[in-house]
C-alpha cells in the first residue's frame, strides 16, 4: 500500500517551566527589555482577574469566566495583531482585548449584565467583534471578515479565539474549511486549557493534537506552549505572515490550563484533582517569563511591587467607573432588537415599564 500523504504538527516552545532557554530564541526576542511591556501587561491582567472576581463575590458582578493561566497566550495574539487586523474573541480573552484598546470598564459591564460593555469605545478594538459565548460561532464571524479582506485586497488579517471544546463544534470545522478552500488570510488560535467545563481534553476528541484539526482543511498547523510568551510570540509571527503574504490560513493550538475554576458559577474541584493543578501552577506563565527576564537583569522583585501596586490603583479606577455608571432603563432590553419592533415586543416593553413603576413608585 503507496502513501497518499504524510502530514506533520510542529512544537514550538523557547522557555521551559522555570524559564530556562531550551533553545535560542527569535532575533526579535533576543532583547529582554522588549518583553518587559509584555510581562507587565500580563501582570495587569492578573490582577484585573483576581479583582473580577473578588467583586463577583461580594455581588458587584455578575457570572464571571477567569483567565488565569492564560495571560502568556492572550497577551501575545494581541501584541501579534495590527490596528487594522480583526479580532473575534469568545468570553475570557481579557489580555488580548486590553491589548486591543479594550478598557476594563467595559468588560465589568458586560459580565455585570451591560451590553453596552460589549460595544468597546476605544482603539482598534472599535471594529472587532464583541463577546461571543456561543460556542466557536466567532470562527465562523472572523471567517466572513477574511473573506472581506480578501475580495477588497486588504493586507489584514482576521483572528479568532476558541477554547479546546469549541474545536469539536461544526462552526469551527466549517470556519476552517472555508479558510482551505479559498485560501483566507485567517488565524484560527486553539486555547487549549485542558478543560471544556468539566469535560477533560481527553473526553473532548481522539485527535493527538488540536492543532491537526487543521490539515483537513488544508491549513497550516502548530501546537505551541502557551505558557511560554515567547512561543507564543514567534508562532503568531508566523501565521500572521502568512496570511499578510497570501498563503492562507492556520490553525495554531496554545497548550496552556485553567487554573481557576470554569466560571464563579463553577467548582472544578467536584471533576478535577487537587494533584493536577498543583502540578499545572509550576508551568505557569508569568512566574516563567519573571524567572527570564530577573535572569538577564531586566526585572526586579522592587519594579514589580511598584508596577502591582500601579496596577491596583488603575484597576481601582475603572471599577469605580463601572460602578458609577448609571444603570439603564428596563426598556433598553427592547429597544435595539428591531428597527420596527413587531406589536408583540411593544407590549412586552410596555408591561415591563409598568411592572419597574409599580416596583419603585
Amino acid at each position: 500500500m503507496t502513501v497518499a500523504a504524510e502530514f506533520s504538527i510542529p512544537y514550538l516552545q523557547y522557555l521551559d517551566a522555570d524559564g530556562r532557554p531550551v533553545r535560542e530564541l527569535p532575533e526579535n526576542f533576543r532583547d529582554p527589555a522588549k518583553l518587559v511591556p509584555l510581562f507587565k501587561q500580563m501582570l495587569y491582567v492578573r490582577t484585573f482577574d483576581a479583582k473580577a472576581v473578588a467583586l463577583q463575590r461580594t455581588g458587584k458582578l455578575g457570572t464571571y469566566a477567569s483567565c488565569l493561566g492564560h495571560e502568556a497566550t492572550h497577551v501575545g495574539i494581541g501584541a501579534s495583531m495590527r490596528p487594522d487586523d480583526v479580532y473575534a474573541p469568545s468570553y475570557r480573552e481579557y489580555g488580548t482585548l486590553f491589548m486591543r484598546g479594550v478598557r476594563a470598564r467595559e468588560v465589568l459591564l458586560y459580565w455585570g449584565g451591560d451590553e453596552r460593555g460589549n460595544d468597546f469605545q476605544e482603539g482598534p478594538a472599535r471594529h472587532d467583534f464583541p463577546f461571543c459565548v456561543p460556542i466557536s460561532t466567532q470562527c465562523l464571524h472572523a471567517a466572513g471578515a477574511a473573506l472581506a479582506f480578501k475580495l477588497r485586497g486588504q493586507p489584514n488579517v482576521a483572528v479568532a479565539t476558541c477554547g479546546d471544546g469549541g474545536t469539536s463544534k461544526t462552526d469551527f470545522y466549517a470556519a476552517l474549511n472555508s479558510a482551505g478552500a479559498y485560501r483566507l488570510p485567517l488565524v484560527l488560535g486553539v486555547v487549549n486549557n485542558g478543560w471544556a467545563i468539566s469535560v477533560p481534553r481527553s473526553a473532548q476528541t481522539g485527535a493527538q493534537t488540536l492543532a491537526q484539526k487543521g490539515i483537513a482543511g488544508g491549513l497550516h498547523c502548530l501546537q505551541v506552549d502557551g505558557n511560554d510568551l515567547v512561543a507564543v510570540m514567534e508562532a503568531m509571527r508566523i501565521a500572521m505572515e502568512r496570511a499578510r503574504n497570501g498563503d492562507g490560513g492556520s490553525v495554531v493550538e496554545f497548550v496552556t490550563y485553567r487554573l481557576s475554576d470554569h466560571t464563579t458559577a463553577d467548582d472544578a474541584r467536584r471533576y478535577r484533582d487537587e494533584a493536577e493543578v498543583k502540578a499545572a501552577w509550576q508551568r505557569e506563565p508569568i512566574a516563567r517569563l519573571r524567572n527570564w527576564l530577573t535572569a538577564n537583569g531586566a526585572w526586579s522583585q522592587a519594579e514589580e511591587d511598584a508596577w502591582k501596586e500601579e496596577c491596583e490603583q488603575r484597576i481601582a479606577a475603572e471599577v469605580d467607573a463601572y460602578l458609577s455608571t448609571p444603570v439603564q432603563p428596563v426598556e433598553a432590553m427592547f429597544d435595539y432588537l428591531y428597527a420596527d419592533p413587531p406589536p408583540e415586543l411593544l407590549a412586552q416593553r410596555q408591561a415591563a415599564i409598568a411592572l419597574e413603576e409599580r416596583r419603585h413608585g
